[in-house]
């Protein structure tokens, strides 16, 4: 294989990985934000209903909002692995090293 073939392979690969990131972590911010949106709207609605069971609904929010945010944060890291650490790439990285010299 020579180094042509391997460089296009390799932008390739990098360059869809890329997107792929791009719509995993818009995905997850859509819906995180419409969980969100939508968990503080029935809690509102709930706390308008029956004021005396907020502190009850406040800490059931805040670890339901935890989760929410969990999932979000994780697709980011999955992200960021796939950008500084692609798998993906696999022996294209030895091959490129062999045909540098290096």
């Amino acid at each position: 294989m020579d180094i042509s073939n391997i460089l296009t392979a390799f932008a390739d690969i990098q360059s869809f990985t890329i997107l792929a990131i791009g719509f995993m972590i818009g995905l997850a911010a859509l819906g995180a934000s419409i969980g969100m949106a939508n968990m503080a709207g029935k809690f509102l609605e709930s706390a308008a209903r029956q004021p005396e069971l907020i502190p009850v609904l406040q800490v059931r929010m805040f670890i339901t909002a935890g989760l929410i945010d969990a999932a979000f944060i994780i697709t980011v890291a999955v992200g960021l692995m796939f950008a500084f650490a692609n798998p993906l790439i696999g022996g294209l990285g030895q091959q490129l090293t062999q045909a540098f010299g290096g």
